[in-house]
């Protein structure tokens, strides 16, 4: 265990890096107001899957179609017509919708701290029941405003009691949560140790790779498993590994 523990560390000092390798984080450090950090990035990890440069690609149009001011851009309009960006199985009504939802909860909780805190409880083992809690209001707002939902939106909100590791929310969560020289550390109100480890390929290959998981699937449950894992090693702040895990796998790939 203690040998794990050093390797852990290892990866974390080598890797805990933005400049190790091309990262949507980038684009989202381009901006420095925390109201159009926390929205970007939102929309940043919504669209994070696939190659990091399609992601990029996506994103760079995403922010000027907003005028580089996401925030502003959204809660003051409320049509997104204009906007013709797709991104793989994401349609430009996908978007379009998923900005209209937006609008609704700007200008209802003024924030998406705010709404996902209403969900949140410290009592909660972690941010399981808050994850459902959130995506279900744009699921069924985008149902009571479009009717049945589309393939896109259901892969935007995947739900963990489903059974979906809900990468890409974990992965908003970690940003907007933990704070080092990657994450953004503006929701600092929720402990650190209540996040779940965004798991994708890298990662559950990585975790097999150092006995942090038994599981084949990928699967909320793995990702809990892990997490539990890494808490082992930091109680406090078992995600500071992720986001070095993830890209030393990468490494050790190539």
């Amino acid at each position: 265990m203690s040998s794990l523990k050093e390797k852990l560390e290892t990866i974390y000092t080598n890797y805990n890096t933005l400049e190790t390798t091309s990262d949507p984080l980038e684009i989202v450090r381009t901006l420095d107001n925390k109201r159009e950090i926390e929205v970007f990035g939102f929309l940043a990890t919504v669209f994070a899957y696939g190659s990091v440069k399609q992601i990029n690609s996506s994103l760079k149009k995403l922010l000027v179609s907003l005028e580089k001011s996401p925030y502003e851009f959204i809660k003051s309009n409320a049509k997104f017509n204009h906007i013709t960006i797709k991104h793989r199985f994401f349609s430009e009504k996908d978007v379009q919708h998923l900005l209209i939802i937006l609008n609704k909860v700007l200008r209802e909780y003024d924030s998406l701290y705010n709404l996902f805190i209403s969900g949140y409880s410290d009592e909660q083992k972690n941010v399981k029941q808050s994850i459902s809690s959130f995506s279900n209001y744009f699921l069924s707002n985008y149902q009571r405003r479009f009717g049945d939902l589309s393939l896109g939106i259901k892969f935007m909100f995947p739900l963990p009691e489903k059974g979906s590791a809900c990468k890409r929310m974990n992965l908003f969560l970690r940003w907007m949560i933990r704070k080092d020289n990657l994450d953004f550390g503006l929701w600092n109100t929720i402990p650190t140790n209540k996040l779940i480890i965004p798991v994708d390929t890298h990662i559950a290959q990585i975790s097999r790779k150092l006995k942090l998981t038994k599981r084949k699937n990928i699967s909320w449950k793995m990702a809990e498993e892990i997490t539990e894992m890494l808490k082992k090693f930091d109680p406090y702040d078992p995600l500071r590994f992720d986001y070095a895990l993830c890209h030393y796998n990468m490494q050790y790939k190539k």
